[in-house]
């Protein structure tokens, strides 16, 4: 696969990104190491949001905060998008967090 698609598939699931930083560590460009660390920042917000809205829902069992959970599937979506016109454009509110972390991927 070449590093636009492993960019692509990075944001499917924590599985894609196994499998982006695998198969992407023959040959890497910044492209590539740019959406495995925007789509590694995801997924840590992702677990964080559902905690948060898991025990929010326990303590006020508010329904609302369900919709909340949408969030980092709209996310995904944006960072797909990105990822296929080949933009090193950060994901809105939680991209600007994660350009200069995960120090292990390049």
């Amino acid at each position: 696969m070449d590093n636009k698609t492993l960019s692509i598939v990075s944001y499917i699931t924590v599985f894609g990104w196994l499998i982006s930083f695998v198969l992407g560590k023959e040959k890497p460009n910044s492209l590539l190491k740019y959406h495995l660390k925007q789509s590694l920042g995801l997924v840590i917000f992702s677990i964080a949001l559902s905690i948060i809205i898991n025990i929010l829902f326990m303590m006020t069992n508010v329904g609302v905060l369900g919709v909340l959970g949408l969030l980092p599937l709209i996310l995904a979506i944006i960072g797909i998008i990105n990822a296929a016109n080949e933009v090193e454009k950060p994901l809105p509110l939680i991209g600007k967090m994660f350009e200069d972390k995960f120090s292990f991927i390049g």
